[in-house]
């Protein structure tokens, strides 16, 4: 409780201050809870009706509704004060009726209180109307989402004042331009709310219920969403199938805050600088690493001899299967590279306790004791709801009572103990997934995941700072690549590049087959030829659509509907190969410019101004060490899977920046 003011009253008669009779004395209290702040107000009074009580959810306006009620009627009396108005008389002119809902409708409080008791999350407010009484208390009025209006609170026994203040912590309150009498919320919208609102118009009138949070809508929702998006667009007017492009960019502004989208300012000029970047080499991949070649590469004590050699290989050929689980605890960071094969049975040993000890934690909380942790019981419940349909098609956890599946569970509930502030949030179970799948084995599986999820983190975090600076270094290499494909995509209201919000969130887990995922992440994680690899990986992607996007002349729902639909159909290997090609063309560009530098991790003394990608408003650390692979004089097999004994590696060729 961070706000409680006794002495707050609701006048329950029309105009007859003194009887008091018509108060009902109440509290008022501002709550904190885990994921929201709520305003709850009870009378003082527990013996009154307890039928109808008012409690606004997340979505009140479409659970709750104020209609007139005839025999409660009152016609305003003419002693009324001057400073009563309308609203004031809510509590006598009106009464609850709740609208049927079809998940779950309006709640109730559990304990006794009167029927004007109330109860609403911040989300959910819209304004604040208040006034001073002739009397000297003040009183004000709440005004929730769709113009719901709560009964009139009168501050007998202190001022509105602190109320305010507090409110003002967590929510942003202006005072109208119309009436400096009524605080409008400021919302900061989120992704879910803001992407309802692009869609609030006739042509995306099935949208309207779609209300999830942006997780929910990226990975369960997108593919439903882009069908109803075309279907509702064959039949609405065409004239309502454009947004314009200012509009789409306070969009992305007010879902991801500091996302900087560049829009013509005016129509039909247009100054691109453009740098060549030469042609794209042609690159070819090898054979995945075998035993053999991993077991020639280390000591007799365990350790691996070269640490360079052996990911250059990984990353211009993967690993054989059988190599992974021992390979991906390197690789991931679980196992020092440096280290004996001894130095790493006792670090298993004392991990396998650590574990333990967590898994303990949560294991050993009573039904009683969870009762009281909300955050805990949210956390199982959001990771039972998603172990059950993470790639239940795949052998190892398919069919119920599945020992895949149980330790999927634990693992991540451990994980919520590891790291209790982020939990678990949709999406860390598709990255969890092929990792257990790989290692078999609870412990080690906890441990390659930490360290992935290290690598991860931001993407999962509230503020969603890593998908944000993400998004901007992917415009910056989009538009160097190719600037006329962005100048098309920001003319479709397409330049934020939201389509790629998923491939960026979880590693393109649902955009390849389970096979070709274990290869693309393993290339990943040597962390070669560049930083920032899986970016160019999306520009890859991009770059081989660009053609059938532009020809087709796709619009804004073409071009989320087709770059969804390529989920399962892109042949890793001939992108890898794109992306490393594009990799060397920007390696060897003479006037690259620094942002690129910076993002890429290229140390190049011959940069270009920030201008000719644009400025980078994020204020993110975009740069980090080069990592540039040198040559291997090994066989290799081209995209298309034909052996190419003569032709060498694509990188024998220097890949430093000239």
């Amino acid at each position: 409780v961070v706000y409680e003011q006794e002495g707050v009253f609701i006048h329950s008669s029309c105009g007859k201050n003194d009887d008091q009779d018509s108060l009902i004395a109440g509290i008022l209290r501002v709550i904190e809870k885990e994921n929201e702040v709520v305003v709850d107000w009870r009378p003082l009074d527990e013996t009154l009706d307890t039928s109808n009580i008012l409690c606004a959810g997340k979505d009140s306006s479409s659970v709750v509704e104020w209609t007139q009620t005839p025999k409660e009627k009152c016609s305003r009396g003419a002693d009324r004060p001057s400073s009563y108005e309308a609203e004031w008389d809510m509590v006598t002119t009106v009464s609850f009726k709740k609208k049927p809902h079809s998940n779950g409708g309006a709640t109730t409080h559990a304990n006794g209180e009167s029927k004007w008791s109330f109860l609403f999350s911040l989300t959910d407010l819209k304004s604040i109307k208040q006034n001073k009484e002739g009397m000297g208390w003040s009183y004000l009025v709440f005004c929730l989402k769709d113009d719901v209006k709560l009964p009139a609170l009168h501050f007998h026994h202190g001022d509105s004042k602190p109320l305010i203040k507090c409110l003002e912590k967590h929510v942003a309150l202006n005072e109208s331009p119309h009436d400096e009498r009524v605080l409008l919320v400021k919302t900061q919208k989120s992704l879910s709310q803001s992407f309802e609102n692009l869609f609030d118009e006739p042509s995306y009138g099935l949208l309207q219920k779609w209300k999830k949070d942006p997780y929910i809508v990226t990975m369960g929702k997108f593919s439903k969403v882009t069908n109803y998006i075309v279907g509702s667009l064959r039949s609405s007017d065409p004239s309502h199938q454009r947004r314009p492009p200012s509009e789409m960019a306070d969009f992305l502004n007010d879902t991801i805050p500091g996302l900087k989208i560049n829009q013509q300012e005016e129509p039909g000029f247009e100054v691109i600088t453009r740098i060549d970047l030469g042609k794209q080499p042609e690159v070819s991949r090898r054979e995945p690493v075998s035993a053999e070649e991993w077991a020639k590469n280390m000591d007799s004590e365990g350790r691996i001899l070269d640490v360079d050699y052996i990911k250059r290989l990984i990353f211009k050929g993967g690993l054989c299967h059988t190599l992974r689980k021992e390979a991906w605890k390197f690789l991931l960071g679980y196992f020092p590279w440096n280290s004996t094969k001894e130095e790493r049975a006792n670090l298993q040993k004392r991990k396998t306790d650590e574990y333990f000890r967590m898994k303990l934690q949560w294991k050993s909380v009573s039904e009683e004791q969870e009762k009281r942790n909300s955050r805990l019981r949210d956390y199982r419940s959001l990771i039972e709801k998603d172990v059950n349909r993470t790639d239940r098609t795949n052998k190892f956890y398919e069919g119920e009572d599945n020992p895949g599946l149980i330790l999927l569970h634990d693992i991540l509930m451990t994980y919520c103990m590891y790291d209790f502030d982020l939990g678990y949030v949709q999406g860390m179970s598709d990255l969890l997934s092929p990792v257990l799948y790989v290692m078999e084995n609870e412990v080690d599986a906890f441990w390659c995941f930490v360290s992935y999820m290290d690598q991860m983190h931001q993407n999962f975090e509230e503020q969603m700072q890593g998908m944000k600076t993400q998004l901007i270094q992917l415009s910056h290499l989009l538009r160097l690549l190719d600037s006329g494909f962005c100048s098309y995509l920001e003319s479709q209201d397409s330049g934020y590049l939201y389509f790629c919000f998923r491939w960026l969130l979880i590693r393109f887990k649902r955009e390849f087959s389970f096979q070709d995922i274990l290869r693309l992440w393993e290339v990943m994680w040597t962390e070669l030829p560049c930083q920032n690899f899986h970016l160019l990986l999306c520009c890859a992607i991009l770059e081989s659509e660009k053609q059938q996007i532009m020809d087709k002349h796709y619009g804004f729902n073409e071009i989320l509907k087709h770059i969804n639909e390529l989920s399962m159909k892109i042949d890793v290997e001939y992108i890898l190969c794109k992306a490393e090609a594009i990799s060397m063309q920007m390696m060897n560009c003479k006037e690259l410019p620094q942002t690129v530098s910076e993002i890429l991790g290229i140390e190049n003394s011959s940069v270009t101004p920030d201008s000719d990608t644009g400025e980078d408003e994020s204020g993110a650390d975009l740069g980090c060490p080069t990592s540039l692979y040198q040559s291997i004089s090994t066989p290799v097999i081209a995209a298309n899977g034909t052996r190419d004994g003569a032709q060498q590696m694509a990188e024998t060729q220097s890949l430093a920046p000239a």
